[in-house]
């Protein structure tokens, strides 16, 4: 059987299509008896408004949108990602919205989706996850007139409202760090360079180079997967001058790069540094564990959640919401580099 109907509901209790729209919208005209017996038996029918006539008569769909271009197998092993998805749909539930998810291949399938979902009604609003170099997302949703929040930031995203934590202050606290240390050649396993904090990290590195008089950095981009994280590692171990700390964009590549490191009969933190730009069990548990950047990214997600709701409440009202800067956790990881290594 397909989707029930209205008629459907008509036939079974025996009125007009009329007096089930006039009960189903809580509208006056229809006795209260028939009003319990159009609506029990629309429960037990399962039936549920569709979105495009639900749409027509401005009622709203109670739902976010959230739409994700990265591979699925590396989103499913990224505890930053469960917890900001965890803290974004506890705050959505508390005023009984959805969160409806869906994960595709590329940047043109997602704006598909948007394109989609917008003229079904099926979501209320999107939040925009990954802010890329020049996005093209950006054009898409103000085009669409559907409330949207970016996370990510800092800098204006056209009229769409953000949320985020300032990337490149949390990079050049990591680097002064070891720089304190003594550490003077650093090297960064990065995520995807189309990422817009990948350059603000990226950058942040450069810079605190020159600031720094810093012998020797590098930064080398990944997919974020243990597999590439990994990868890189051996590469920059194998350098005749190899790094004497490594940065990674995530908790997952970082573990992957301790165990490149031990493999590799490289000794952490004796010979190698080693530091994640995310904090999670994974980098707690390790050994040696990992110092990390932390922040509570349940609230984050919480905070998201919050923002949305505020955007669809007064679409016209831009946020710009800055959250607290990751704070570095000391763990051991990371020591001085060997009076061998220093130059």
């Amino acid at each position: 059987m397909g989707r029930p109907t209205i008629a459907d509901i008509a036939e079974r209790v025996g009125v007009s299509k009329g007096a089930v729209s006039f009960a189903l919208n809580g509208r006056p005209g229809v006795a209260e008896a028939t009003r319990a017996r159009i609506l029990q038996v629309a429960k037990e029918m399962n039936w549920r408004p569709h979105s495009a006539a639900r749409a027509l008569g401005g009622a709203r769909a109670d739902a976010v949108g959230l739409v994700i271009a990265r591979p699925a197998s590396t989103l499913g092993v990224e505890p930053f990602f469960a917890q900001l998805l965890s803290g974004l749909q506890a705050g959505l539930s508390q005023q009984a919205v959805a969160m409806h998810l869906m994960i595709v291949e590329d940047v043109e399938a997602e704006t598909q989706v948007y394109r989609d979902w917008a003229s079904a009604h099926r979501v209320d609003g999107f939040i925009l996850v990954d802010l890329k170099v020049r996005d093209p997302r950006i054009d898409v949703l103000e085009e669409l007139g559907v409330p949207a929040v970016v996370l990510g930031g800092p800098g204006r995203h056209g009229s769409l409202s953000s949320v985020w934590a300032d990337d490149r202050e949390a990079m050049l606290s990591v680097v002064d760090y070891l720089a304190a240390l003594g550490h003077r050649r650093i090297a960064h396993v990065a995520g995807l360079p189309g990422f817009r904090h990948t350059q603000r990290r990226m950058r942040a590195l450069r810079d605190s180079s020159r600031r720094l008089g810093l012998a020797d950095t590098v930064t080398l981009t990944t997919d974020f997967s243990d597999a590439e994280g990994a990868a890189a590692t051996r590469t920059l171990l194998s350098r005749g001058r190899r790094p004497t700390a490594i940065v990674y964009d995530s908790d997952v590549m970082a573990l992957a790069g301790l165990g490149v490191a031990g493999e590799m009969g490289v000794r952490v933190p004796d010979e190698l540094s080693i530091v994640a730009f995310d904090d999670s069990v994974l980098t707690r548990i390790a050994h040696p564990a990992i110092t990390a950047l932390s922040r509570d990214t349940f609230a984050y997600g919480r905070r998201l959640a919050e923002v949305m709701l505020e955007v669809i409440d007064d679409p016209g009202r831009r946020q710009d919401v800055r959250t607290a800067t990751p704070r570095l956790v000391v763990r051991e990881s990371t020591a001085p580099p060997g009076t061998w290594q220093a130059d």
